[in-house]
Parts: structure tokens; C-alpha cells; sequence
């Protein structure tokens, strides 16, 4: 990890499509999880050791709780709590019965509640997604913003005022203003892809404010400024990286994930650790991740 620009592998699992990025700093973890593999991943730099835990259905998207026992899940059809101890769930919410759509994206905003969009399951892909908010009551409301194909890169400035998002078909990422009360306003292009190739994905946000964006299909991984400038990349050695984390000692280490999920055969002979964990120190510090401020009920029932 000498190169600042490039990213090395670091746990080869092989993920059908990685995704979620989450590094917890309570615990020292990094926690990912594969989506269609249906199995949620933890990492422990102290040992080496990884575990994994099978998933009911589809894990999309996870958060951190503030209370250490358990992770909020979102499901591909519905929001749960998980008890790291037993592997019981605890339902809370249907997401978008009745549609074709399931749950994707999602970060905790950072007031503690989680924020997530979903995406078409259809084809050709259809706009017919959305962004939804968890409150602290486990109440459920839909944000003001455009309807996504594949909602994507959702994070938060470090005073939490903003909100960046994308819809990943459209190679653009948009920001809007988000008060502490969960108002939108100001809905904004922050930035739109130049490169040839890829689309955006997975984000995560620095102490000094630039967003990390994984761009799907382009092997690399880019900072933007606050103002939606390019001022960093870091090349991965595989095509699809997926989401990111900033992480390990002092949150210097940028953790990335990755798939291998529509690559063929050809394709997959020369991305050999396709679905694996990628790690870059390329200079920047990340923060704590929100933890979300419900509360399960101690009894965790399937």
C-alpha cells in the first residue's frame, strides 16, 4: 500500500456484488456485505479473520446502530434489525410493496437516522425508484427527490447540511441542502463524469469535506471537493469497484468493494479477485459513521 493511487487486494471472497462499505470504529471492523450472494461480511484487521453471516434475502444496504449488538439491515423487500449474537432478525418496514424495485443504497445522515434509495428490477431499467428516511420512531417517509432507476452515492458533508445522491444511469451526482429537521431544498447537479467509462456508485465523505465515489465499469475510485472538482483517484485492479469506506488507523485507509456479477468468463480470466476487498492510503481521513438512533425490541424474532 506504498502508492497512494492504487489499490491493492485485501480479503479475495469472491462477492457475486459487494457492496455497503462500513467501518466500524468502535469495534475496529470493516463490514460489507454481498448482495446477491445474500451474506453479510465482517473483517478483522487484528487477526486476519473474517465471518459471514447468511441473510434471509438480498442484503442491500446496512447501518451501524447505537446500540452495539445489532446492525439495521435493508433488505431487498423491507428494513430490519440484526442481532450480531444470535443471527435473529426483527422486522420493521415494507419498502415499495407492490413494486418491482428493491432496496439499494444507504448511509445514516448525521442525526442517526438512515437515508436509502432503491432501484429497478426490471428491463430495460425504469426511473421508478425512491429515497426514503428511517426516523429515530422506525417511522418511514419518502424524500422529496426525482424517482431513481439505481439510487446510489449517498453521504453526508461532515456538518451533515448536505446530502449528495445519484441515479447512477444518468453519470451525474446532485446534492441538495438537508436541514437538522430532515427538510430538503436546493436540489443541485454537484458533479457529472467525464471519463470514457463507468457510472457512479457507493460514496463516502472525508473530514475535509470531499466526497469518494466508486465508479462502476471505470476501476478507480475519485475524490471530489466540496465544489464537485476532481482532486483525486485512486486506480483499483479490478473493473467493477463498488463502494467505499474510509477506515483502519486514524480512518486513513480506503476500503472498496467490488463484484463480479455480469463479467463472463473472458472477463473474469483477467479480473482474477473480481468481488474481493481492495485498500488504498491515499491521504485522507475519514469519520465516524453515524450510528442510527431507533431502538429494536429486545425480543428479535425472524
Amino acid at each position: 500500500m506504498n502508492d497512494p493511487k492504487r489499490a491493492v487486494l485485501l480479503v479475495d471472497t469472491k462477492c457475486t456484488l459487494g457492496e455497503g462499505a462500513t467501518w466500524c470504529a468502535r469495534s475496529d471492523r470493516f463490514y460489507w456485505t454481498d448482495i446477491e450472494g445474500a451474506r453479510l461480511w465482517r473483517y478483522d484487521a487484528s487477526d486476519d479473520s473474517r465471518t459471514s453471516w447468511r441473510m434471509p434475502e438480498r442484503l442491500a444496504t446496512f447501518a451501524l446502530c447505537d446500540d452495539p449488538h445489532y446492525l439495521l439491515l435493508g433488505l431487498a423487500t423491507h428494513l430490519a434489525f440484526f442481532d450480531l449474537a444470535t443471527g435473529e432478525t426483527q422486522r420493521i418496514v415494507e419498502v415499495e410493496p407492490g413494486l418491482n424495485t428493491r432496496v439499494n443504497d444507504g448511509r445514516c445522515d448525521r442525526q442517526g437516522r438512515f437515508v436509502f434509495g432503491t432501484k429497478d428490477e426490471g428491463s430495460p431499467l425504469r426511473a421508478v425508484g425512491g429515497f426514503y428516511r428511517l426516523n429515530h420512531d422506525l417511522s418511514l417517509e419518502r424524500l422529496s427527490l426525482p424517482a431513481p432507476a439505481i439510487s446510489n452515492s449517498i453521504a453526508f458533508s461532515p456538518d451533515g447540511a448536505t446530502m449528495y445522491y445519484c441515479d447512477s444511469p444518468t453519470r451525474e451526482i446532485r446534492a441538495c441542502d438537508y436541514g437538522a429537521d430532515g427538510t430538503i431544498a436546493n436540489d443541485r447537479v454537484f458533479t457529472k463524469l467525464t471519463d470514457a467509462t463507468g457510472e457512479p456508485d457507493g460514496s463516502t465523505v472525508d473530514q475535509d469535506g470531499g466526497l469518494w465515489n466508486a465508479q462502476w465499469g471505470g476501476a478507480r475510485v475519485v475524490r471530489y471537493g466540496p465544489d464537485g472538482v476532481e482532486t483525486a483517484r485512486v486506480t483499483v485492479p479490478t473493473v467493477q469497484p463498488s463502494c467505499v469506506a474510509l477506515g483502519g488507523a486514524q480512518l486513513g485507509t480506503l476500503y472498496i468493494t467490488s463484484a463480479r456479477v455480469d463479467l463472463d468468463a473472458a472477463a473474469l480470466a483477467n479480473d482474477a479477485n473480481a468481488g474481493g476487498v481492495f485498500v488504498a492510503v491515499p491521504g485522507a481521513r475519514g469519520l465516524p459513521e453515524p450510528l442510527f438512533q431507533g431502538k429494536p425490541q429486545r425480543s428479535a424474532t425472524a
